[in-house]
């Protein structure tokens, strides 16, 4: 090769038999992303430290060491459960067609009680960050149960729902403890 040489950066660093060995491989400081940085026990010090009194999700760290291995688990359980909200506004207000095609005679107080379910559950979805709104959740879980006595497919949705759901509060209690 002609010119100056560059120290590959990113996906074009060496892996595996093709890493410098000896006096090849950088000591005491390495370059990265054109700034010099520490390499050695003192930066593993820092690093632990800077690490252990970080806060996640607004949250202090149990005993300086995070129970989840996610950046800002309240921030992930929050999208876990606007995901779930979501999905299931999407899927009541797709299932009004088949179940009125397939299921017999879908009445009008259960299309309507299929479309409040639907915006309560996109609302939700979007105040996720509230404590209270994981509760919320649960309520509207029950009521789509009970608008099963309208017809027995929102029953049949209320149980996948239902299910679905807490396995969102299963996760959310594991990820937040």
């Amino acid at each position: 090769m002609t010119g100056p040489q560059q120290r590959p950066t990113g996906a074009e660093r060496p892996t595996g038999a093709e890493q410098p060995t000896g006096a090849e491989q950088p000591t005491g400081r390495e370059q990265a992303g054109g700034a010099e940085r520490p390499v050695g026990p003192e930066q593993a010090a820092g690093s632990e430290q800077a690490a252990g009194s970080e806060q996640a999700g607004g949250s202090e760290p149990v005993g300086g060491v995070r129970r989840s291995g996610l950046r800002n688990p309240d921030k992930a359980v929050r999208g876990l459960g606007a995901g779930t909200m979501s999905l299931e506004a999407l899927v009541l207000l797709l299932a009004i067609q088949p179940i009125r095609v397939v299921g017999g005679d879908l009445s009008g107080a259960a299309i309507g009680a299929i479309v409040a379910l639907a915006v309560a559950c996109v609302v939700l979805a979007g105040m996720m960050r509230r404590p209270w709104a994981w509760h919320a959740g649960t309520v509207i879980q029950g009521l789509l149960l009970l608008s099963g006595l309208l017809h027995w497919s929102l029953f049949a949705l209320g149980v996948m729902f239902a299910l679905v759901w807490a396995y969102a509060l299963h996760v959310r209690r594991v990820i937040l403890g």
